[in-house]
């Protein structure tokens, strides 16, 4: 409470800083919806990290092969790492038929190509 107390001039300015630079973006919203370019931009978000989620995803499929290669498999970390695999690879289907929409559903749209 003191450190808020001590700097409510410095976070008022930074707030007001900060809500004036977000105007242009949102002003340049003008022709779409906001909640459509919103959806596009969380899209992209998702599709990047989905992606980087399966490159550090395979590493970890080596690192479990490795082990198991020398003995040393621990089947929880697999099945952890699988079953996380498969949640975040049927993550987008999931949400798309939630909200109904046939978008993001075809064999094309994998990895966004």
């Amino acid at each position: 409470m003191q450190f808020i107390k001590r700097n409510i001039w410095t976070l008022a300015t930074m707030v007001l800083f900060v809500s004036i630079a977000m105007i242009g973006d949102a002003a340049a919203v003008t022709g779409t919806d906001l909640m459509t370019e919103a959806g596009k931009k969380v899209t992209n978000v998702f599709q990047s990290a989905r992606t980087i989620i399966f490159i550090l995803g395979g590493f970890g499929l080596v690192g479990v092969a490795f082990a198991a290669i020398f003995g040393k498999m621990n089947w929880k970390w697999f099945a952890a790492l699988a079953v996380g695999l498969a949640i975040v690879a049927a993550a987008n289907a999931i949400v798309q038929y939630a909200a109904g929409s046939s978008a993001g559903t075809g064999a094309a749209d994998t990895f966004g190509l």
